[in-house]
């Protein structure tokens, strides 16, 4: 089993940055695919940002040169960059993992708020 907790979310004015953290822990592979989701209220949750387990990234268009996703593979932890953040960046957000034969194994972590608001 694979538990992955974020932490890092919080309130911060238009503009601001903030930096979100996904650790995770127990049966996890050397070769795996994380992402960061995001769910606004009234709205369907909508993927941010992929990085595979070589580092390599993609993001969606309206967070491109704003938000930075990271890995530090000894420590299983991703990292999310958040910077120039507006508030239609309001959202939970949630942290992904798959991995598996077809990436079929998926975990999601509990989320954390992020709020952008004068």
């Amino acid at each position: 089993q694979v538990q992955l907790v974020e932490s890092g979310g919080g309130l911060v004015q238009p503009g601001g940055s903030l930096r979100l953290s996904c650790a995770a822990s127990g049966n996890i592979f050397s070769i795996n695919f994380m992402s960061w989701h995001r769910q606004a209220p009234g709205k369907e949750r909508e993927v941010v940002a992929f990085i595979g387990s070589d580092g390599s990234t993609k993001y969606v268009e309206s967070v491109k040169g704003r938000f930075t996703f990271s890995r530090d593979n000894a420590k299983n932890t991703v990292y999310l960059q958040m910077n120039s953040l507006k508030p239609d960046d309001t959202a939970i957000y949630y942290c992904n993992l798959r991995q598996g034969l077809g990436l079929n194994r998926v975990y999601w972590g509990q989320g954390t708020q992020v709020t952008v608001s004068s």
